[in-house]
């Protein structure tokens, strides 16, 4: 579960004035970065990290605010307690990022039937919108959140997962940054589809250790487990 642009969630519940217009976040001089941006201001091509100056440059209308850890600190902490409160076993990667393990709890519920009624408890009580994926590993769902966004939800049926990820962008696999891409580009592999279909030798050649897991997670293979928040 992912919590869409979430400073900008924010910032929209304490001033309902920002809402449908292009936000910027993060240090208001030009010498500062952006650190989320609402998705009318994406539409101008401004991202997160874009230098503050461009982004402004990009979107003159744009309006800007250097936002409160505080603040966000306090909706993520309620969005926790409601995910704490229906789920026993979950993981926090970030201030605005989840990981659900369900497994057994389908035996009651459903899984689809269970995220989707805390995905809509979660923006009943705090307001804030969230995206999820669901599916049987943590990369397929994270990819599968992506591709939800905006405040929605997917599910990823079993054995699904490497015909969902096989038409997508490589940049979409967690651990591809700017370099990963670059040299997977100049190898002529743009699709997922591609790597897929490519021998796990040729990808540790290249890329090493690394290449065995970029190889696994573009076959939509992760075996990694949901660490428990404490």
């Amino acid at each position: 579960m992912d919590l869409d642009t979430f400073f900008v969630s924010c910032e929209r519940l304490l001033d309902s004035r920002l809402n449908n217009r292009p936000i910027l976040i993060g240090g208001t001089s030009d010498r500062g970065v952006v650190a989320s941006c609402s998705y009318e201001a994406r539409a101008f091509g401004i991202h997160s990290a874009m230098p503050m100056r461009l982004a402004r440059q990009l979107c003159p209308e744009a309006v800007v605010i250097r936002g409160n850890s505080g603040t966000y600190t306090k909706y993520s902490r309620l969005v926790t307690d409601v995910i704490a409160d229906t789920v026993p076993l979950y993981e926090k990667t970030s201030i605005d990022e989840f990981y659900l393990d369900l497994t057994g709890m389908d035996r009651f519920f459903g899984n689809y039937k269970l995220a989707s009624e805390l995905r809509q408890r979660i923006i009943k009580e705090t307001g804030l919108p969230i995206s999820f994926g669901l599916s049987e590993n943590k990369t397929v769902s994270k990819v599968a959140t992506g591709e939800a966004k905006p405040n929605n939800q997917i599910q990823i049926p079993f054995g699904e997962e490497k015909s969902f990820l096989a038409p997508l962008s490589v940049r979409k696999i967690p651990m591809v940054g700017e370099k990963t891409y670059k040299t997977l580009c100049d190898l002529g592999v743009k699709r997922i589809k591609t790597m897929q279909e490519m021998p796990v030798e040729l990808m540790e050649r290249v890329f090493g250790k690394n290449g065995n897991k970029l190889w696994h997670k573009a076959n939509g293979i992760d075996r990694s487990p949901v660490i428990p928040y404490t």
